[in-house]
């Protein structure tokens, strides 16, 4: 990693204050930019320009992989349409981990990132309701309650899940049980962290 981000001309942070950080920390003084949702649509050509021009650009997120669920897929596209190369550093993906420590099937999954906040959330959460595979959903600490209430009475409050957080980190942590069960627990209240939420898939009983 310190290599990469060493080596390039221009790095785009989806968060310049958390990238800024751990550059600190590597000693690296490379130039910085932003890049995040609410300007990937406006930068795009500006940056796909630079490249075009022999600048080496790297992109690097808060947190995760940049494309799974966090600004990246725009300019990867648009870097291929262009016969421009690129190198993907794995990194740590939140959803595997909470994958493995559910409990539940993982030979086949889904993921579905975050549901619609408002419009398309119901009927988003209907469509599921037939899936047979394990779905995988990410949720932020200010609507996790809400998430799981609606899940519970889109796909049914005896569906088997599991919550995770702050994978990884001194504080991770993993809850298991039923949608309405982990629902009830987390009723009212205020909690850190991303969260990682698995359901279960259709089946016989549910």
């Amino acid at each position: 990693m310190y290599n990469a981000l060493n080596d390039v001309d221009l790095i785009l942070a989806e968060d310049t204050r958390q990238t800024g950080k751990l550059l600190m920390l590597l000693g690296i003084k490379n130039t910085m930019k932003s890049y995040h949702k609410f300007n990937e649509h406006k930068m795009l050509a500006s940056f796909i320009n630079l490249i075009k021009q022999n600048e080496k650009v790297g992109l690097v997120s808060d947190a995760g992989t940049p494309g799974i669920s966090d600004p990246g897929f725009l300019i990867i596209r648009e870097c291929l349409i262009n016969n421009i190369e690129v190198e993907c550093l794995p990194g740590p993906t939140a959803f595997v981990p909470a994958l493995v420590q559910s409990g539940l099937a993982i030979d086949r999954f889904c993921f579905e990132g975050f549901l619609p906040v408002k419009k398309g959330r119901k009927k988003r959460i209907e469509e599921l309701k037939e899936e047979s595979r394990t779905m995988v959903f990410y949720e932020s600490p200010y609507r996790i309650g809400k998430t799981l209430k609606d899940l519970f009475e889109g796909l049914g409050e005896e569906r088997k899940a599991s919550v995770s957080r702050e994978l990884t980190k001194k504080f991770e942590e993993t809850l298991r049980g039923s949608l309405s069960e982990l629902a009830d627990h987390y009723k009212g209240k205020t909690a850190k962290g991303e969260f990682v939420i698995i359901v279960e898939g259709k089946t016989s009983r549910n």
